[in-house]
């Protein structure tokens, strides 16, 4: 990409009809070896709440026209990033941003705490920091390279779909607490665009009962693919429901052509971390959001 150094940064809001092409530029964006970033399977995720609730929650930032850099909103307290691999640390494009996510009045955060999630090595980390943002909370992640063979998950497993879908939503209510997950809810993530290129997993028990269930992201072949989320039904723990449905997930994204495996979740969370771990998938080096601390 040739970039016009002469052209303002725009900061957008895609609308309904304009989410297709920001998933699009997600997936271009997503490879093997690139820092783990806002995916594709991350706006499919959030579009359970809906296409217009999604398209309210998304931003862009574009240089003649040209999509660089994309942020979701998830949740009002926290936005997510995702960049360009060109423009990873361009600075007019960091800039803009930095400056458009301390300004509650651009529309992006409000005042008060709030939180951003950047890749590793964004110069928006360096400059956020420069304006006195702070680390938060430690997040573990862990990758699986997918090329050589996944094992039997050594359970039943099958694929959701809309029949199902009432089944996936249980379990997953059942696994988190205060979730909000609906049979509905279900049926609008996969309505969305990236579940193209997604699957639900429900692994089962000997007497067929539904026990864990997991949705896996593909991005397309050869590239990252995330698993979110991934629950176990909190009657049924303890038996390897978890490490199963993980290997399952694996399995699947390696069908869909996918590079590696990937999932985040809070370092606090000990028996998470120790399940991902228990399915083959490696633990990286910690990463944190940036925080902005109540004034």
């Amino acid at each position: 990409m040739v970039c016009d150094r002469g052209m303002a940064i725009e900061m957008g809001r895609p609308g309904v009809d304009g989410l297709g092409d920001v998933v699009r530029v997600l997936r271009e964006w997503q490879y093997d070896g690139a820092p783990v970033q806002l995916h594709p399977g991350d706006v499919g995720r959030f579009w359970r709440f809906g296409a217009e609730r999604t398209a309210e929650a998304t931003r862009t930032w574009s240089r003649a026209g040209e999509v660089l850099a994309v942020g979701l909103l998830d949740g009002a307290e926290l936005l997510r990033l995702a960049f360009a691999p060109e423009a990873l640390r361009d600075e007019e494009l960091a800039q803009q941003v930095v400056e458009d996510v301390s300004a509650p009045e651009r529309g992006v955060l409000f005042e008060g705490k709030v939180y951003v999630e950047a890749p590793m090595g964004a110069l928006v980390q360096d400059l956020l920091f420069k304006d006195g943002w702070e680390s938060g909370e430690p997040w573990t992640l862990l990758r699986r390279d997918l090329g050589a063979p996944v094992p039997d998950p050594g359970v039943r497993v099958e694929v959701i779909g809309p029949e199902q879908a009432h089944e996936c939503a249980a379990v997953l209510r059942a696994s988190f607490e205060g979730s909000t997950f609906t049979d509905e809810r279900w049926h609008a993530m996969a309505a969305g665009a990236p579940y193209v290129d997604a699957r639900c997993l429900v692994a089962r028990n000997e007497q067929g009962e539904a026990v864990a269930a997991v949705t896996v992201w593909s991005a397309g072949e050869g590239k990252l693919g995330p698993i979110e989320p991934m629950g176990v039904h909190r009657a049924h723990r303890g038996h390897g429901y978890g490490r199963a449905i993980a290997v399952a997930a694996a399995r699947a994204l390696q069908e869909l052509g996918s590079s590696s495996v990937v999932v985040c979740c809070p370092s606090s969370n000990l028996g998470a971390v120790a399940t991902y771990r228990s399915a083959g998938l490696e633990q990286l080096p910690e990463r944190r959001d940036l925080c902005r601390n109540a004034s």
